[in-house]
């Protein structure tokens, strides 16, 4: 997105005031050794004369005049006045041709990043890195302060590539680059939101999963401390390494260690669930942590005119990583998957077993870490975001009536389908559906999504955002629906016939549809509203809100599931003789034990019906009394009514 031109009275006032007011060193000063494009009638540009339209038009749409572009030596009533023939005559200042060269260059329309089991978005917008600017002369600042600035610079616009091989080697290799810590930055996530919950199902109840899914609410949480990481660093060793290379390098321990601890921590995961928890949570927390220091990082590592391709290197990274860990590492780890196709002997495990992933993964990390730490040298820069600023930034925007109202829709949003997105997969499994079966499904899914991500952001040019998002959220209801028939038609004798398995896809891919389409569908809305001077600050706030929305229904939900759900153990014969009367086998290893003594676990009531039903008719009560309403009204609002007063 553009950086709106703002007025330009200040550094043509200071042009015009005598030698003596300059301060030494600032834009002014280097003035005399510029030199200007003529325009295409032969005249020199007017920097005022670009200011007076846009603040006119500005003026024109409602909003009150920003103090903080005021001249020293006049207001902007009084530059207005000054005769156009005497503002043609004086040249530009570097900050005005600065401005104007990164307003054309900084304007992206990014694709957000998906993760490809929950659609969480991961991200920052890499809307702009000026966030903390309060006009345009300090957005051309921020560019004059970067290390590799200079007066032989040609700070106009440049056109931004059309293809990956049009770019230049630095940019090339810079997006190679992020690719790689995104990719990192994927693998811890795409198990503990992906392949960890569907390892523990055969040991852990629901509830005891829906625990272990906390680990995952770092990346709901990041705001809190995202100002931290990009105001805190070591001029010595760069902004983004001062976080990136020992966080990673703490990962890459944390992955090592685990590796030789993680099969005693699964076979005992119900007994020590905390601590399991616990220890996820720290490496999530890692993770989160470096993806915030590597998309400051990003702004600056591509240059201005391709900084798009800085979203696409998140979103190839971390989808890939996610597939990995999840996907690939899944159907990898299954035995009966490495028996049917890799071997002519069976064996009991997997061709890849957890902790092997995790110790390979571990050197990689602290190898990447080394050769970042040593190879890779970072732009310096003098730039320094006020802490305490952001902050107040932050709760300046949660203060904006119409965010308090979009607030409320994310939180309550996504309860109808919780079910389905957290426990469907998992239920299946425990009804005889092979992890095998499962790996497959997602490996089908997984090219839907990221087509039909591509066609949801077609339909956002052509639709309203919300309106968009509204149809999907249908959708979504609907598939929560055919999720529950889905499961309540598993075959009773337990083998998976392919018409049965074509059924499982199908519901899989139409859920995967609906929730693509209402994620970029809200994303484009995020953006649509951001205040462009603090567009990542505003952005990163909806996206976490977004993502908390997602994340913090599930642990309830998974409870519920076993609080619903009443299942007795008969038909055992307990070898030591205190086990006399049918007893309650809904605990995991309540129903092992049962299993062992050569009893049945019989359901009397499945939890996962009823409260799948009840969400979806949460889901529906909340959308057609509350929601779709109050959506309709935010999306016709002006844009100023979400600007903060002041920052406009």
């Amino acid at each position: 997105m553009s950086i709106p031109l703002k007025s330009f009275s200040t550094s043509a006032s200071a042009s015009a005031s005598s030698s003596s007011s300059k301060t030494p060193g600032t834009a002014e000063d280097l003035q005399p050794f510029l030199s200007h494009r003529p325009s295409s009638d032969g005249s020199v540009p007017s920097s005022e004369g670009s200011h007076s339209e846009d603040e006119d038009q500005y003026q024109d749409q409602g909003h009150p005049s920003d103090p903080r572009t005021m001249s020293k030596s006049g207001s902007l009533r009084k530059t207005a006045k000054t005769p156009k023939s005497a503002r043609d005559r004086q040249p530009p200042s570097i900050a005005t041709s600065i401005e104007l060269g990164a307003t054309a260059a900084l304007s992206p329309n990014p694709t957000p990043a998906m993760n490809s089991n929950s659609n969480v978005e991961l991200r920052k917008k890499h809307s702009t890195s000026f966030e903390n600017g309060s006009s345009s002369a300090s957005h051309a600042q921020h560019l004059m302060d970067r290390e590799e600035f200079s007066l032989d610079h040609d700070h106009a616009a440049h056109s931004p590539s059309q293809s990956l091989s049009g770019l230049s080697p630095q940019d090339q290799r810079n997006f190679a680059l992020l690719v790689l810590l995104y990719f990192l930055q994927g693998i811890p996530m795409g198990l503990a939101s992906g392949s960890v919950p569907f390892l523990l199902k055969s040991k852990l109840s629901y509830a005891q999963i829906g625990t272990f899914s906390l680990a995952a609410y770092p990346y709901s949480m990041k705001l809190a401390w995202s100002p931290i990481v990009d105001a805190i660093w070591s001029t010595r060793f760069g902004r983004r390494k001062s976080w990136i290379v020992p966080i990673q390098a703490c990962s890459g321990v944390m992955m090592l260690w685990l590796g030789g601890r993680i099969d005693n921590l699964m076979e005992h995961a119900e007994s020590n669930i905390g601590t399991f928890t616990a220890t996820f949570f720290g490496l999530v927390f890692l993770c989160a942590t470096q993806d915030i220091a590597v998309d400051g990082w990003a702004l600056t590592l591509i240059s201005p005119e391709n900084i798009s391709y800085a979203s696409t290197a998140q979103t190839v990274g971390l989808t890939a990583g996610q597939f990995l860990s999840f996907t690939v590492f899944l159907a990898f780890s299954s035995a009966d998957f490495a028996n049917r196709w890799f071997r002519t002997v069976p064996k009991d495990v997997g061709l890849m077993t957890l902790s092997g992933y995790l110790t390979f993964w571990g050197w990689s990390y602290l190898i990447v870490t080394i050769g970042l730490a040593v190879l890779k040298k970072e732009e310096r820069t003098r730039t320094r975001d006020g802490l305490v600023s952001v902050y107040k930034t932050m709760w300046g925007i949660m203060k904006l009536k119409n965010i308090q109202l979009f607030i409320i829709i994310h939180l309550i949003c996504k309860i109808g389908f919780q079910v389905n997105d957290a426990v469907t997969n998992l239920k299946l499994l425990d009804l005889g559906f092979s992890q095998e079966d499962l790996a497959l499904t997602v490996l089908i899914d997984f090219p839907f999504e990221i087509g039909l991500g591509y066609y949801a952001g077609k339909w956002c040019a052509d639709f309203q955002p919300m309106t968009l998002w509204c149809y999907a959220f249908v959708g979504r209801l609907l598939a929560a629906v055919i999720a529950h028939i889905t499961v309540a038609i598993f075959p009773p004798s337990g083998v998976v016939d392919t018409w049965y398995l074509l059924v499982v896809i199908a519901e899989h891919i139409f859920s995967t549809f609906s929730s693509t389409v209402m994620f970029v569908a809200v994303s484009a809305f995020h953006a649509k509203i951001a205040d462009p001077l603090i567009g990542g600050t505003y952005m990163t706030l909806l996206a976490t809100v977004s993502n908390l929305g997602g994340t913090f229904p599930r642990v309830f939900v998974l409870k519920l599931v076993d609080a619903f759900t009443v299942a007795t153990c008969e038909g055992f014969k307990d070898p030591t003789g205190v086990l006399t009367q049918p007893f309650d086998c809904v605990a995991q290893d309540v129903k092992k034990h049962c299993l062992a003594m050569g009893g049945k676990c019989n359901i009397a009531k499945d939890g996962y019906y009823i409260t799948n039903a009840l969400c979806v008719i949460f889901g529906a009560l909340t959308f057609w009394g509350f929601i779709r309403a109050a959506v309709g009204k935010l999306q016709a609002l002006p844009l100023r009514a979400w600007r903060i007063a002041g920052q406009s």
